[in-house]
């Protein structure tokens, strides 16, 4: 009998992009797919589950109602679940470990990340997918730290950890040493630049950096961030975390990036004009958005 992989998140973009990760990289795999717990639990009653992929912020009943339930169901209580998260921070996974779950995976990430924690669950679990390439369930250098990590064993490596690099607009201000969060200078940004409408900082596969929001709205947002040399493509993954005037960053919504353009007229610039597309369906998420653009 063929493995089967349960998806469940709100975001039907994320849905499909995981869908058809697991589908090209481990052939004759199974996958269903579902846009809350409810729906989950109703597709597990009628199919057999061989591992769970759950996002942990969804309307309705949220991923960590969605994992006690499984958990305190006997005949589900084994499945392997994959936590899959726009949250990282250290709390949080301890919350979810201590719920029951197998492993995590942070938002945005990578096709490898994704098949290499799915492979290994289902490998602790007896199940072994047929034609597995080699490479794949090896660890890399730049594979996001494993739940121990976060949860009493090895440190997380900086680089790991959610830190910024490009952080300073130096890159965008030619040199000059302020924070990422401000307003790039009228010298370096184009001449009729709109007012800054907030910040943000953008986490991608392999990038995190920080925005100058010049647009926004319950759909997307669009703004400045550094030119890089590992800049996102169109359709990559993005999670867009709103800073609010207490320097705390809040919402983490999930998105996916729809335009990627230099910030100037010339070869050179160091600026870059990206804008988001917003996938979350997430009421708590479209309030929090509605409050923030209401101020600006």
């Amino acid at each position: 009998m063929a493995i089967r992989v349960l998806v469940v998140d709100d975001a039907t973009f994320i849905r499909d992009m995981m869908k058809k990760i697991l589908r090209d990289k481990l052939p004759g795999v199974e996958v269903f797919d579902a846009a809350d717990g409810n729906r989950a639990l109703a597709t597990m009653k009628s199919q057999k589950i061989d591992l769970i992929l759950s996002d942990w912020e969804m309307p309705g009943m949220s991923g960590e109602e969605f994992l006690r339930q499984i958990r305190s169901t006997e005949h589900f209580s084994k499945i392997p679940f994959i936590m899959v998260s726009s949250r990282g921070d250290r709390d949080h996974v301890v919350t979810a470990v201590k719920a029951g779950v197998s492993d995590y995976i942070t938002k945005p990430f990578t096709p490898d990340e994704l098949i290499k924690k799915t492979v290994k669950q289902l490998q602790k679990s007896g199940k072994q997918p047929r034609n597995l390439s080699p490479k794949v369930g090896k660890t890399q250098g730049m594979e996001r730290a494993s739940v121990d990590a976060l949860t009493g064993g090895a440190p997380v490596p900086a680089a790991l950890a959610g830190k910024t690099h490009a952080h300073s607009v130096s890159v965008l201000t030619g040199g000059q040493s302020e924070d990422i969060g401000k307003a790039p200078t009228a010298e370096a940004a184009p001449k009729a630049k709109p007012k800054s409408k907030g910040r943000a900082q953008l986490r991608f596969p392999n990038l995190v950096a920080g925005c100058v929001i010049r647009e926004i709205s319950l759909q997307g947002m669009s703004g400045l961030m550094p030119r890089s040399e590992n800049l996102p493509t169109v359709f990559d993954q993005a999670v867009v975390d709103i800073e609010t005037d207490d320097g705390k960053n809040v919402a983490r919504v999930n998105g996916y990036v729809h335009s990627v353009v230099a910030g100037e007229d010339k070869f050179e610039t160091k600026i870059v004009k990206i804008s988001i597309r917003f996938v979350d369906n997430d009421p708590d998420k479209f309030e929090f958005l509605s409050k923030y653009i209401s101020k600006i």
